[in-house]
């Protein structure tokens, strides 16, 4: 074979196409080894295994010559003396027995290959820690050292200025101390020195930990270069920040000057360190990692991690496993505790710096499990709590203690307890300093970074204490004022407090004072009510388990600061392959991809010829016969409309005489079951789950979709003008999660809508359903959102209330002419409108005493009306808050003879669709009447 013809594959780097030496298992990719140090660093891949590229071949050499013998090879490796070992060696004395008689010896002899590997496990994780974190602390602890050196001859200097502005008429004799201080008694303390000798340290310390991974990772080349080198322990600094302290008193006489001298003080501080502010810092938002279905458990009411990748989840339903993140269990504890009905689950588990899992049993014990599984031993016996009942345990990584929150049935009073690492009781928190109690029912407890015991108190707060038990701060909601019911916490390494809020289903942020900074998030997908929290201090990801399905999802929300990382990832994702051609046919086929299309008939647009009125103006009321309710309303005509009750869905007009009942309709449920069709025709859910239509005269009703699958129900329809298709809420009661379902005009299933482009679920419980002008598809879920998707299924947004986080209760829903979508909120007895992108706009309608609540709408896009039902009793009213355009109706504005009657442009008509939405945001609420 000629080699010249021969096509050689040569590996190169997958981000910057340089020379690979490395590969990542996780991702996979092949990495450089500046890709490399810096895949190790990024906190999106710190967890993941990189190894050279001979590792990932296993191309180890299993022969190697030996040093005394250079005629053998090393077979073999005794354990005990650390040494490799060849034929030759077994006749010394300590090496001389057959390999099956080193059983009965202290010396083990394993394969070389086999020692080498087992070594090599050993000491991962040292190796991992060094490349991923101390190797990245270096631009923090050197600039401090340098700027150590430059303030220390500053401080003496800035002393001895004002010793000399104070004292001048002692002049001679402040000179002559300091000369003396200086030269005789500090001799021995030059600051200049040791900041020198302490960067020389650090710097040495620094080339051998690079060294200690440079030999890890070329041990591939020889691994008894690498067993040889880890005979002799890593050389380990301690590395000091040295201050000076000098106080001046007022008085000039000579003992006051010699004491004030005598004052300066050399402090030793211990182990220099690097601050979290200085290394991390909050992104633009939480961002998705990962997410996983936990095998086994019915809900996630607490999450504790074990590693970036296993994770201990309880459900309150005597079911606390642990679980990697596939789902799949990988043990099962017996014996937990499930919480009681009146506060449900809580805080029950722990895991310490062993990976141990400490836990609370069914008798109210606190056990340890080992890492193993194999053994469990009890820390604190029931008996000694009396007739406090331990709720939540945290195991404290600064102290090594156990925090325990208590309740007593009897006075239905909470306290914290404070354990050593023997098991004895040091601490009790229970009041403030004018004796009120703290806590009613501790349901899940942390630490903060500066010692601070943080409590998710059942009853509406988050209690905060400091280490040694003054109260500091509760916090009870955000600014926008809603109801704070907390579950699951955390905190994080910037010290900030996460929190579940069961009223809001979102994860508020608070810094270490009690302050809100954020909704990190806001029913979030697949997890919907977020109920428990644990932070990873390794990987910086939070864990969020859902209060109501066995969802785990991971978030991303901290990273690190970008002085600190090699900017060069962004550089190699920004760099463009210039390698295709661009020949005649490639130009000629993109021009080709430009097309022209016929945009139909020309229309007028809504907006050019509608606006908002000042406020919504009562046309008309009335009074339904035959309904208890108004769950839901479908208009027919300007003056018929089709009602349903909880068991009832009646055909009426304005006088609210019933003109006909449909006996067959869905019971039980009050969502949107009904819709109708351009036709006039009745489209609505039977008591079978069939989706039925009823002609227009009322004299035949014929099945439009049957259902077969029994697991899924259809809750609420929705006619589609613009398609005509059908798009059905269903809700699966198995799994209580939902999904939206299009079928064509035939009955034909089109599309399925279920979730989001990270393969999260996007509805809880849909309840009613609508469809925009431009096509986008709207859905109320009771679960606390309005869920709105792009024609092909692409989440747009999610609506949660005004302002952002404050919690919603939605209901009915519809849109108008101009693509407003007004939603009915239980939680503030509103009528609320927001934009088509989900942007609030006003309060279209507030409650009255005399409608009460609004439950249901529907917009009739002839006469530009809403329709709103009440959910207190069968009232009806039909309101007006859209007008025609000034410009069509007003005389003045109609062109004069021999002006162009087409020159008002669609550019026109534009702004002064913006000047209606300039006037939109200033609309006042108003009061329904």
């Amino acid at each position: 074979m000629d080699p010249a013809s021969t096509t050689y594959k040569v590996h190169q780097c997958s981000k910057c196409r340089g020379d690979t030496e490395y590969y990542c298992e996780s991702c996979p990719c092949d990495l450089c080894q500046k890709c490399k140090e810096n895949h190790v660093k990024n906190l999106q891949t710190i967890d993941h295994y990189v190894v050279s590229h001979h590792e990932k071949f296993n191309n180890i050499p299993t022969q190697e010559i030996c040093g005394r013998h250079p005629s053998n090879v090393y077979r073999t490796y005794c354990e005990h003396c650390q040494v490799p070992v060849c034929n030759s060696l077994f006749r010394r004395k300590s090496h001389r027995f057959p390999v099956y008689l080193f059983r009965q010896s202290k010396h083990k002899i394993l394969s070389l290959q086999g020692a080498y590997k087992t070594k090599q496990q050993q000491h991962r994780g040292t190796i991992h820690t060094i490349r991923s974190d101390a190797l990245f602390y270096r631009p923090v602890l050197l600039p401090g050292i340098t700027d150590d050196i430059k303030t220390c001859r500053t401080e003496f200097s800035r002393y001895q200025s004002e010793m000399l502005t104070k004292a001048q008429r002692l002049k001679k004799l402040i000179n002559y101390v300091v000369y003396d201080l200086l030269n005789n008694v500090f001799c021995d303390f030059d600051f200049k020195h040791r900041c020198l000798k302490q960067k020389m340290e650090t710097n040495r310390h620094i080339v051998s930990l690079q060294r200690y991974v440079h030999m890890y990772e070329q041990s591939t080349f020889s691994a008894l270069q690498f067993l040889s080198s880890i005979k002799t322990a890593l050389h380990q600094i301690h590395l000091t920040l040295h201050t000076s302290q000098l106080s001046m008193t007022e008085s000039l006489n000579k003992e006051d000057v010699m004491e004030s001298l005598s004052a300066i003080q050399i402090t030793e501080r211990g182990n220099r360190r690097v601050g979290n502010q200085c290394l991390l810092k909050l992104t633009s938002g939480a961002e998705l990692h990962q997410s996983l279905t936990v095998t086994g458990v019915g809900r996630c009411y607490h999450i504790s991690c074990v590693t970036s990748d296993r994770v201990w989840v309880s459900d309150g339903r005597y079911k606390l496993m642990l679980t990697d993140t596939t789902g799949v269990p990988l043990h099962r504890v017996e014996d937990s505790w499930i919480g009681d009905i009146f506060t449900g689950n809580g805080g029950l588990h722990t895991v310490n710096s062993e990976s141990e899992l400490i836990y609370i049993d069914r008798k109210y014990n606190i056990k340890k499990r080992s890492k193993d599984m194999k053994t469990t031993k009890t820390l604190i016996m029931k008996k000694i709590f009396s007739k406090w009942r331990p709720r939540c345990v945290y195991w404290s990584p600064s102290t090594g203690d156990l925090l325990v929150g208590m309740y007593n049935y009897d006075t239905k009073t909470g306290k914290v307890t404070r354990y050593n690492q023997s098991g004895q009781l040091t601490q009790t928190l229970q009041y403030d300093n004018t004796g009120m109690g703290l806590y009613r029912v501790p349901l899940y407890i942390t630490e903060n970074n500066n010692g601070d015991v943080v409590v998710s108190d059942f009853f509406s707060a988050v209690v905060v204490t400091e280490r040694g038990g003054r109260h500091r701060f509760s916090y009870t909601g955000p600014p926008s004022g809603s109801r704070l019911y907390p579950r699951g916490i955390c905190t994080d390494a910037l010290s900030h407090i996460l929190v579940c809020d069961d009223t809001t289903d979102t994860v508020q942020m608070l810094d270490k004072d009690g302050q809100f900074l954020s909704h990190l998030l806001i029913r979030p997908s697949g997890i919907f009510t977020p109920g428990s929290l644990s932070y990873d201090v390794n990987t910086h990801r939070l864990w969020v388990g859902s209060q109501y399905n066995n969802t785990v999802v991971i978030y991303r929300y901290i990273t690190r600061q970008d002085a600190l990382t090699d900017t060069a990832d962004k550089l190699h994702t920004s760099q463009l392959s210039m390698t295709e051609s661009l020949n005649k046919e490639d130009v000629m086929e993109s021009l080709s991809a430009i097309q022209i299309t016929e945009r139909g008939n020309r229309r007028v647009g809504n907006q050019c010829l509608l606006k908002l009125t000042s406020g919504a103006e009562l046309h008309q009321s009335l009074t339904v016969t035959g309904v208890r309710g108004c769950d839901h309303i479908s208009c027919v005509t300007s003056d018929r409309v089709w009602v349903s009750d909880y068991n009832n869905l009646m055909l009426t007009d304005t006088t609210g005489v019933p003109l006909h009942r449909v006996e067959d309709s869905c019971r039980g449920f009050n969502g949107g079951i009904h819709t109708v069709n351009s036709e006039s025709e009745l489209i609505y859910i039977d008591r079978k789950y069939n989706i039925n239509k009823l002609s227009k005269d009322m004299k035949t009703t014929t099945t439009f979709i049957e259902t077969t699958d029994s697991t899924w129900r259809p809750q609420c329809v929705y006619w589609s003008p613009s398609t005509g298709d059908l798009l059905v809420g269903m809700y699966n009661y198995d799994t209580e999660k939902g999904k939206v379902t299009r079928y064509n005009q035939s009955g034909q299933l089109t599309q399925t809508i279920q979730n989001d482009i990270t393969g999260l679920g996007l509805y809880r419980d849909p309840s009613y359903i609508t469809e925009n002008n431009n096509r986008d598809v709207v859905v109320s879920d009771s679960y606390r959102a309005v869920v709105v998707t792009e024609r092909g299924g692409r989440h747009r947004f999610s609506y949660t209330g005004h302002p952002s986080g404050s919690g919603l209760e939605p209901h009915g829903i519809c849109t108008d002419a101009l693509s407003h979508i007004l939603v009915c909120d239980y939680r503030t007895d509103t009528v609320q409108m927001i934009d088509r992108d989900g942007q609030f706009l006003s309060h279209l309608l507030t409650e009255s005493q005399e409608m009460g609540g609004p439950h249901s709408l529907s917009y009739d896009v002839n006469t530009h009306r809403l329709w709103v039902g009440s959910r207190l009793h069968n009232k009806v009213c039909v309101y007006s808050y859209i007008d025609t355009q000034d410009a069509l109706t007003d005389e003045e504005t109609h062109p004069t003879d021999g002006e162009d009657k087409s020159s008002s442009t669609d550019g026109d008509a534009m702004f002064r669709f913006s000047d209606g939405e300039a006037m939109l945001s200033s609309t006042p609420a108003v009061e329904w009447r």
